[in-house]
């Protein structure tokens, strides 16, 4: 049986340098009215079928890793979401492309539940601050809900 190493293996998951880590988890809400109408926006409207709201930024060189998102108050039924990233700027990047079902490609936001990132997409750095986007699955929502959003990464910095 042979015995193999991967190159550079002694430098590999080693953290940023500062003594308190590296690692990040950035928080994102959406609550929306009970017409349906996202609170703390710059919507007028209900949200409906293939909208996308910008729930924040997600900084340039964060490494994602995972995602943890609530439903705490169900938004209207059937209702599903993809959750993923844009850049700021609208700009693409070859090598990170823009994904917007990075996390996940149907969160159901009409069960009180607690997800995680369920897409096989490997880790990716960002190379620019990214929205982290929610494109909405359903024909309009008409009800208040809760959804908050956790964005777990390492801060690496970008290259």
């Amino acid at each position: 049986m042979a015995d193999y190493t991967k190159k550079l293996a002694r430098a590999a998951g080693k953290h940023g340098g500062t003594p308190y880590g590296d690692m990040v988890a950035y928080e994102y809400s959406l609550a929306t009215s009970a017409a349906g109408i996202p609170l703390d926006s710059d919507a007028a409207a209900a949200l409906g079928t293939a909208d996308t709201i910008k729930l924040g930024i997600i900084p340039a060189g964060t490494r994602l890793l995972d995602m943890v998102a609530t439903v705490s108050d169900v938004f209207t039924a059937t209702s599903t979401c993809k959750l993923g990233f844009a850049y700021v700027d609208g700009v693409d990047v070859t090598a990170v492309p823009q994904d917007a079902d990075y996390f996940v490609a149907a969160l159901d936001l009409n069960a009180l539940a607690v997800s995680r990132k369920v897409n096989p997409t490997r880790p990716v750095t960002l190379p620019k601050d990214a929205y982290l986007v929610l494109d909405l699955d359903v024909a309009a929502l008409a009800a208040a809900g809760q959804l908050d959003v956790v964005v777990i990464g390492q801060m690496v910095g970008t290259i």
